[in-house]
């Protein structure tokens, strides 16, 4: 395969997972499997919490796309679950580590896209606050509001 098709599987994996880790997070999370998620609103200093079966949950189409499509000659499947990989680990080092700090890694970091897609997300958890269900992409206005404060 090459590279340039390798690339856009990739990358098309990586931006569908956001996709799918709104929609998830909305309607599953928020939804029925609630009694798995809700221990993530607490924030009570665990270092684990049920919440984290998600990242088992996702982790499991990445590692049978990587698998078959090695053993098919690294095909479109490879691309793909290593697409989907990629995004758990932006997510894993963003979501955990940047805001919720669940390991002290690079914790002084910051950018406008950091601190607003940060405030984006400790503003869902606030009590009662059932909006802003995307991970690494903010509702515009945070960015805004953060692209204000960098004019002063």
């Amino acid at each position: 395969m090459n590279w340039i098709i390798a690339s856009a599987l990739i990358l098309g994996a990586f931006l569908f997972m956001e996709f799918m880790a709104w929609f998830t997070h909305k309607y599953v999370m928020h939804g029925f499997l609630w009694i798995l998620h809700k221990d993530h609103h607490i924030r009570d200093g665990r270092k684990l919490e049920w919440n984290d079966l998600f990242a088992v949950i996702f982790a499991i189409p990445s590692f049978l796309f990587i698998f078959y499509g090695a053993q098919h000659g690294f095909d479109w499947k490879f691309y793909i679950g290593l697409g989907i990989a990629l995004y758990g680990l932006a997510y894993f080092m963003f979501h955990d580590v940047f805001v919720h700090g669940r390991l002290p890694l690079l914790q002084k970091l910051s950018n406008r896209y950091l601190r607003a897609t940060i405030t984006a997300h400790l503003d869902h958890h606030k009590p009662h606050a059932h909006y802003n269900y995307g991970f690494l992409v903010a509702p515009l206005k945070y960015y805004q509001e953060e692209w204000r404060k960098s004019k002063k």
